[in-house]
């Protein structure tokens, strides 16, 4: 409570910001630190572990699996963006922060999750081509290719979510530098502003809908053609083997869009409760990631089969 009282007053330029964590859950962050911690051990070890597979095992120098792995290390860096100063304000109180390092962490929050939405978009892609053009597959999504659309996808959202924090510098007058979040996310800070940030806001909204609106049609409309082409296969047989390959994708892109949309609106145009809210949206960050390498490890057997001799040799080394 006394961290919240401090915000009766404005701040000219201010140089640290306050993170409080989970409004009213303060009491418990301690505890609820640890299944986060646990969350982020197993997004840690599991897109180290598919990373490792993906580059050792030659079966999968696929371009499905190439982008999985880019999808892997873009999860870590969302673990080591975020995880560090959470837990070190759920355990050790450490809730101030440098305004300076609050934009950066910011960043690369949106830029990772603007790098994963196109990634997302990437495989989308392939597996339309597997599908639709499997002939043309291999002489279309060439490593070339492969390069290019990684580096389109980093580069689209390096400016756009770029400018974010550069709007937000300018801003000088603030009424609050307490956040009520767990993390430095873009309407967060703007909220704290005591001047007009309509630009912020409409920026705000435009960069979401250029990455995550467009990067969600587009996956869509391939899948619709993914579809069609997979529901006139004559045999029960290719119709479900076509499909199986689209299962993995469609589960970690519902799972991410799902959660990247509430957490997007609840927090512009939402009436749930803020610790709900941050509580979700820190999910939102934290859970996918740790999902994404359990979900293709699952569905996919080189990758299972990999994981396996890995641990029979950690066991017979016993």
């Amino acid at each position: 409570m006394s961290l919240m009282g401090s915000t009766n007053m404005s701040y000219l330029n201010p140089k640290t910001v306050i993170l409080i964590g989970i409004p009213g859950l303060e009491h418990v962050q301690f505890w609820i630190g640890f299944p986060f911690f646990s969350v982020c051990l197993v997004a840690l070890l599991g897109n180290v572990i598919l990373i490792i597979i993906i580059a050792t095992e030659r079966s999968l120098h696929q371009p499905m699996y190439i982008f999985l792995a880019v999808l892997a290390a873009t999860d870590l860096g969302l673990c080591v963006a975020i995880a560090p100063k959470m837990l070190a304000i759920f355990w050790f109180g450490s809730y101030s922060m440098a305004f300076d390092a609050c934009l950066t962490q910011l960043f690369f929050i949106h830029a990772l999750q603007g790098m994963e939405s196109g990634i997302l978009l990437a495989m989308a892609f392939d597996r339309y081509i597997a599908i639709c053009d499997p002939l043309r597959h291999a002489s279309i999504l060439t490593p070339l290719f492969l390069a290019q659309m990684v580096l389109m996808v980093a580069i689209r959202t390096t400016v756009l979510v770029g400018i974010l924090p550069i709007l937000l510098k300018r801003l000088q007058i603030f009424q609050s530098v307490v956040i009520a979040h767990s993390y430095c996310e873009h309407m967060a800070v703007v909220k704290l502003a005591a001047e007009d940030v309509h630009i912020n806001k409409s920026y705000g909204l435009f960069v979401a809908f250029v990455i995550l609106g467009f990067d969600l049609i587009f996956v869509f409309i391939s899948y619709i053609f993914i579809f069609r082409v997979v529901s006139h296969l004559p045999q029960k047989e290719a119709r479900l083997k076509a499909f199986n390959t689209c299962t993995s994708h469609i589960v970690i892109f519902l799972e991410f869009y799902i959660l990247a949309f509430f957490s997007f609106f609840s927090h512009r145009f939402g009436h749930v409760s803020p610790y709900t809210h941050i509580f979700l949206s820190t999910i939102y960050l934290l859970v996918p990631p740790a999902l994404n390498p359990i979900v293709y490890g699952v569905k996919t057997m080189e990758i299972r089969n990999r994981v396996a001799q890995i641990c029979i040799l950690k066991h017979d080394s016993q």
